[in-house]
């Protein structure tokens, strides 16, 4: 690891005197700069990847990176597969912890809290805006479990393809049992940004009271060493 590229990050940071009154706002104002700034220059591939940690019943970690498809006053929900591995974890354990980072600009948002499922009728929605060949995709794959071969999958995806032929609707496909989302109910969120000389910036809302991520008076501010 000698050949190793030190970087250092000259990022803004965030002040307590900058940041917003809650941590709905806080993360609004960031994924938005993210937005806005994927569409300017080619360093945010994907504002919106969020990777999630789930544990196993043996309470080994397991992470992965979806995209964050729900983001309100509620907190921010990801679609899948509700049989895959991250699934069935969360059936177990409700725990759930997830990031969203923005390498290029030295920001990150953590969320820690519990998954709860989504309404079916939000998902039911969502799932009509998908491209006809991604709610194929839906069908064709059984997330997490063994396949044999790339020829199998695809395979599946035309016989679910020759099933629900693209008629240009929003209902020429069904929405699969199995498949759903849920929504980080969070408990803490950091804001953490990247500065010169590793003293980055942590600012971290912690639940004190029951209310949404726009209600101020459910959280409490405090900064955190880097």
């Amino acid at each position: 690891m000698s050949d190793v590229t030190r970087v250092d990050y000259d990022g803004e940071g965030l002040s307590e005197e900058h940041v917003a009154p809650t941590p709905w706002q806080q993360a609004q104002r960031w994924v938005d700069d993210a937005v806005e700034r994927s569409h300017a220059r080619d360093d945010v591939p994907e504002p919106y990847a969020l990777s999630v940690a789930t544990v196993d019943a043996s309470g080994a970690p397991n992470v992965r990176t979806v995209l964050m498809r729900f983001f309100d006053e509620r907190g921010p929900g990801f679609l899948t597969n509700t049989d895959s591995t991250k699934g069935v974890e969360l059936a177990g354990n409700p725990a759930v912890a997830a990031s969203l980072t923005w390498p290029s600009m030295y920001r990150a948002v953590r969320f820690r809290g519990r998954a709860e499922l989504l309404d079916r009728d939000e998902v039911a929605t969502y799932f009509a805006t998908r491209p006809w060949g991604s709610r194929i995709s839906a069908w064709t794959s059984r997330q997490s479990q063994p396949v044999t071969s790339r020829a199998e999958l695809e395979t599946a995806y035309e016989t679910y393809a020759a099933r629900w032929p693209d008629r240009g609707t929003a209902d020429d496909v069904p929405l699969p049992d199995f498949w759903g989302g849920y929504r980080i109910v969070c408990d803490e969120v950091e804001f953490w940004g990247g500065r010169r000389n590793r003293l980055h910036d942590r600012l971290v809302f912690t639940r004190t009271a029951e209310g949404s991520l726009d209600d101020a008076s459910a959280w409490v501010l405090g900064r955190r060493q880097p």
